[in-house]
């Protein structure tokens, strides 16, 4: 856990606090682990933080004094005054990684749906193979080509083939580019 004191959405652009972990936490699946945070800051300005991991009762706790160090009314003032400059910047990343987030949990949720198909005949799975590909196709084209989004999706919620190479033409494929 990192703890971080500031107003901007991004972590990065906050003043870290202090650190601590929780061990020996076993392994789960995507989207099932939950810990569960609380701050609580006294009348003396101590800041007490603790992390509870919920399926197996482990915790940890970690006081910070935040005196050493203090910042001055001139220089909280001019980092609100950057967060308010900045606001406009903080909001696309903000919205950037909301839709990787997404974007993600949609692919895991995907490929957690495939893992039925491990008993299912080989016909059935090259079908589902061949309809995944005639869905990725267009949003791998469509990402190279700065698109970013999703392509139109048609009825049948199948995306609009039109334009799109026919998938036997190695040459005509998508041309992949890699993006931090």
């Amino acid at each position: 856990m990192e703890v971080f004191d500031g107003e901007c959405s991004m972590m990065r652009d906050n003043n870290l606090l202090s650190k601590f972990n929780i061990d020996d936490i076993p392994p789960m699946p995507h989207g099932q682990q939950q810990i569960d945070v609380c701050f609580d800051i006294n009348a003396n300005g101590i800041l007490n933080v603790s992390a509870l991991e919920t399926s197996t009762g482990k915790e940890n706790k970690i006081t910070i004094i935040y005196d050493k160090g203090h910042l001055s009314q001139e220089e909280i003032e001019r980092m609100v005054q950057e967060v308010e400059k900045y606001k406009a910047e903080d909001d696309v990343n903000k919205s950037r990684v909301e839709s990787k987030n997404g974007l993600e949990n949609c692919c895991y949720s995907l490929k957690s749906s495939i893992k039925g198909v491990e008993t299912a005949e080989k016909e059935e799975s090259e079908e589902k193979k061949k309809a995944l590909k005639a869905i990725e196709m267009p949003i791998l084209q469509n990402m190279a080509s700065g698109g970013g989004g999703m392509p139109d999706m048609g009825m049948g919620g199948m995306p609009d083939m039109g334009g799109v190479p026919p998938m036997d033409d190695p040459a005509g494929g998508p041309t992949i580019v890699e993006i931090d």
